[in-house]
């Protein structure tokens, strides 16, 4: 599925892995978050503000452009605007 949502949707999706139990037992869940409760939101801290935002306009009017497809050099997958 992430590698769909990236090449289709413009989505960057990620797993993390908190441990090596592939399902930890309910009772060491709470435990797990509380573990990896900073590590997690400093990740998201960072990650926010990481690419590149904003609208697509048209340069003589400023009227937003939709599908409009985003080149960047040195990056094979380009990204499509939405509405």
């Amino acid at each position: 599925m992430q590698d769909y949502n990236y090449v289709w949707a413009n989505c960057f999706e990620i797993t993390l892995e908190l441990s090596c139990c592939k399902y930890p037992p309910t009772s060491e869940l709470q435990q797990e978050w509380e573990n990896n409760r900073e590590s997690l939101l400093a990740f998201i801290e960072k990650v926010v503000h990481i690419g590149v935002k904003g609208f697509v306009r048209d340069a003589v009017t400023g009227a937003g452009l939709e599908n409009a497809t985003i080149v960047v050099a040195g990056i094979a997958h380009n990204i499509t605007a939405g509405k």
